[in-house]
């Protein structure tokens, strides 16, 4: 593992951590010595490569099948979490659909599993992690920029679910501060993985909106949230933070 170990002894679940941004989050929490577990939906192989990896490395690592739109299932996610690793005390919210069409063609099922995963699925988690949590808790929701900027048609339900979770961690901080548990919304901008991609015609739409002109990294978002994981972050709850390389500036 790396020599970085900032979050030594600590535990952590990462709600939707096989690839993309969550896979870059699970390997930097156990980079930085946080035993890590991390749920997924459908991507077995990946999900298992993961876990094998950071086992290989020296690392502590559980992967757990958890659909984020099933409440119970997510429960269960967090329980198992504690009684393998003897606690927990970082929760990351990953998970998330992006259901985009035209409004008068969306259905009421893509817009209810949006609700479900994008939203429902983190006060659930959010609810049984603080149970487990204590002094210096640490719960981060992956949002999106989208809340602050939506430059296309079709996206509303995808914008309005991140969107409230800049109201529920505000709300939210209010009951978790007494106990000594910080939470913060993170909201990257576009970020380079297999489900958008920076090259083609979607991510040309979408380079003239960033101030950097690019797409961001996997590992830039999970830097983040390393930090906001850790002792220095203490004095940061509540906040909505964008890491989008200017996209709603």
């Amino acid at each position: 593992m790396s020599t970085q170990s900032s979050l030594h002894g600590k535990v952590a679940l990462i709600q939707g951590g096989s690839r993309g941004i969550g896979a870059a989050i699970v390997k930097r929490l156990a980079a930085e010595g946080a035993s890590v577990a991390f749920t997924y939906a459908n991507a077995t192989a990946q999900a298992e490569a993961l876990q094998q990896s950071i086992i290989a490395a020296g690392g502590k690592a559980l992967a757990i099948k958890a659909d984020s739109a099933d409440a119970s299932a997510v429960q269960q996610a967090v329980q198992s979490t504690a009684e393998a690793f003897g606690g927990l005390d970082i929760l990351v919210n990953n998970a998330g659909v992006l259901a985009v069409g035209p409004l008068a063609e969306f259905s009421l099922e893509d817009f209810d599993r949006t609700l479900a995963v994008n939203v429902r699925s983190v006060f659930v988690a959010t609810q049984a992690a603080a149970r487990h949590m204590g002094q210096g808790g640490r719960i981060i929701n992956i949002g999106s920029t989208n809340a602050e900027r939506m430059p296309f048609a079709g996206g509303g339900p995808y914008a309005m679910s991140k969107s409230a979770l800049v109201g529920l961690t505000r709300g939210l901080a209010r009951d978790l501060g007494p106990l000594g548990i910080t939470i913060n919304n993170v909201q990257p901008g576009p970020v380079d993985t297999d489900m958008n991609p920076a090259q083609g015609e979607f991510a040309e739409s979408l380079m003239g909106f960033m101030a950097v002109g690019r797409y961001g990294h996997v590992d830039e978002i999970a830097s983040f949230v390393a930090y906001l994981a850790g002792p220095e972050a203490a004095y940061i709850t509540g906040a909505s933070l964008s890491i989008d390389g200017g996209f709603a500036a």
